[in-house]
């Protein structure tokens, strides 16, 4: 005399066994975690550049417009190690104190910025 819970375990289990099975032999995509457009700009460099922007300019849905464009045209003129480069030396501006701060202020790291500065330019005449 067995407890009746309405369905066969034992097939349940095979069940299982054979999903978990096949789960683990399925190829891993590593590429879904850092997607990246035709441009070579990650999915979430884009989405982080986006928020930004909207914080700036009021979170509306106008400025998610206007923002989406920015970055696009950003990307069509800017490669992305450039722009990479360029909002690191920015980031370092922001956060690093003394010394190495200083380092980050330099005739070189200016060059860098002045690439994404121009991008920008273009994309605020593109986009606002």
């Amino acid at each position: 005399m067995g407890l009746d819970l309405g369905f066969d375990l034992e097939q349940g289990m095979k069940s299982l066994l054979l999903g978990l099975c096949l789960l683990t032999a399925l190829p891993t995509r590593p590429e879904a975690a850092t997607a990246m457009g035709d441009d070579g700009y990650p999915t979430a460099t884009r989405a982080e550049y986006v928020f930004a922007c909207m914080a700036t300019n009021g979170g509306t849905p106008e400025a998610l417009r206007r923002c989406s464009c920015a970055i696009d045209v950003i990307a069509s003129v800017l490669p992305f190690e450039s722009y990479e480069r360029a909002e690191t030396v920015l980031r370092m501006r922001r956060s690093a104190g003394g010394y190495l701060g200083q380092e980050f202020r330099t005739g070189i790291s200016n060059t860098i910025v002045t690439g994404l500065e121009e991008a920008q330019a273009e994309a605020e005449v593109r986009c606002f």
